[in-house]
């Protein structure tokens, strides 16, 4: 059928299949469909093969979710699932090509096939004939499982500064897990022993198969959303690397991640670790360490914290000893005691410091007065006074120049001839040289 056949509606009827009286002939059909002129719905189906034929052979991988075997058939009917999405398929294949896949076909195995879209037009359906099915080996789930993980380190999902501290008391936990496992009941009675006020918001879904990760994600949104709860938990029991895979898978370590809620991890036992374990802000080696992670232990905690108060006690005790202590050391000093003995002891200095000052101002004093009789005595026995108080007299010319010598003056001179009391004017009226052997030392000296 070329391309202009199938967008105008003449393509011939299927293969096999007898056009029923009465019906519109499919020349009627070679316009568009429209209100006026619709297509019958066997040419629409028909259009819809001849569109999926085109495809050719496709390889897809999937989970195995059922397996029919009809008694006698040649044929095996499959149904493949996306681990990751509610997507399924069935597949048709050849009971020789299942009976040759190694080890034995069964539920739950992860293939790869090699299949040709096939639409059967009789009921609308749509299905694969595999060719070939290979089962997907666990050395190379393990290689996926390492290329993935390298992947996601390199876009920060592990960065170890990116992850969240867990609340110390949260208000209400998240937790999915399996349905009454034993995963569920080792969290739920380690968290209630250590803190039995610890509320839990439970999603029981699947935790292995082609549905656990569809349901695993649809539980963590919705508690993610739910404001009330503080941190979700993942737990589950052990089991095989196949068990393990849906906490591996790509879609649900990115929606733990996108997560605003901190996530603990509590996958397996302690040897196990699953992709989501590396991207938890917490991992958890067992459910039962999970359970003593999110909640503190009450009991320990009670009792840390009548430490703190005895500590506090003790303490508070201490600081008022030493203030007491400090405070009677200030009362018992002598100037709190007896606040005028401070002031006595400083009147006792004042009064020997005004006698010091006393002594020695009258030391000083009579010190200057012995100093200024002395000088009283030198002036007075150099004083011309003492000369004249001893008979002699000071005789000085007009211009009151000491007459020394009588061959100072002349005849006639008028002389002042000062006494020990009061003055005389006197004339000279004779000259009388003095005699050379009884010239004075001052005369020699003068002349």
């Amino acid at each position: 059928m070329t391309t202009s056949e199938s967008l105008t509606g003449t393509a011939p009827p299927p293969r096999g299949e007898r056009q029923p009286d009465g019906a519109r002939p499919l020349q009627a059909e070679n316009q568009r469909s429209s209100p006026e002129t619709p297509w019958p719905v066997r040419v629409v189906s028909q259009k819809i093969g001849d569109w999926i034929a085109r495809l050719g052979t496709v390889w897809a991988e999937g989970q195995v979710t059922q397996i029919s075997r009809r008694p006698g058939a040649a044929y095996v009917f499959l149904t493949l699932r996306d681990p990751a999405a509610e997507v399924s398929v069935s597949v048709v294949t050849t009971r020789a090509i299942v009976e040759a896949c190694e080890p034995p076909l069964s539920e739950g195995a992860r293939v790869v096939v090699q299949a040709k879209p096939d639409w059967y037009a009789g009921r609308g359906t749509l299905s694969l004939r595999a060719s070939q099915i290979r089962q997907v080996g666990l050395g190379e789930l393990l290689a996926r499982l390492e290329r993935l993980k390298k992947q996601l380190s390199a876009e920060g999902l592990f960065a170890p500064e990116r992850k969240r501290r867990l609340p110390f008391l949260p208000h209400r936990i998240g937790l999915i897990t399996g349905r009454n496992s034993a995963a569920m009941r080792d969290v739920l009675e380690n968290a209630t022993a250590r803190l039995p006020s610890a509320t839990f918001e439970v999603r029981e879904v699947p935790v292995q198969g082609a549905t656990a990760v569809p349901r695993v994600l649809e539980a963590l949104a919705e508690l993610d959303a739910d404001p009330n709860v503080d941190v979700i938990i993942l737990a589950r029991g052990g089991g095989s690397v196949e068990d393990l895979l849906p906490f591996s898978d790509e879609t649900l370590c990115r929606a733990v991640f996108a997560c605003r809620t901190p996530v603990v991890s509590a996958i397996g036992h302690e040897p196990d670790s699953p992709l989501v374990d590396h991207v938890a802000d917490v991992r958890c080696s067992t459910p039962t360490d999970a359970g003593k992670r999110v909640v503190p232990d009450f009991s320990e905690e009670q009792q840390r914290l009548l430490q703190a108060r005895h500590r506090l006690r003790q303490s508070l005790r201490q600081k008022l000893d030493r203030e007491s202590q400090g405070l009677a050391a200030m009362r018992s000093r002598p100037c709190l005691a007896n606040p005028a003995t401070m002031v006595e002891s400083r009147q006792e200095d004042v009064d020997h410091q005004r006698q010091r000052m006393r002594r020695a101002l009258t030391a000083t004093l009579d010190r200057a007065g012995r100093d200024n009789h002395h000088l009283r005595s030198q002036l007075r026995a150099l004083s011309p006074q003492a000369t004249l108080d001893r008979g002699y007299a000071i005789v000085q010319r007009d211009d009151q120049a000491v007459v020394w010598s009588a061959a100072e003056v002349n005849p006639r001179d008028s002389l002042r001839v000062r006494l020990a009391a009061g003055e005389l004017t006197a004339t000279v009226d004779e000259v009388r040289p003095a005699d050379p052997s009884t010239i004075t030392s001052h005369e020699a000296a003068k002349e």
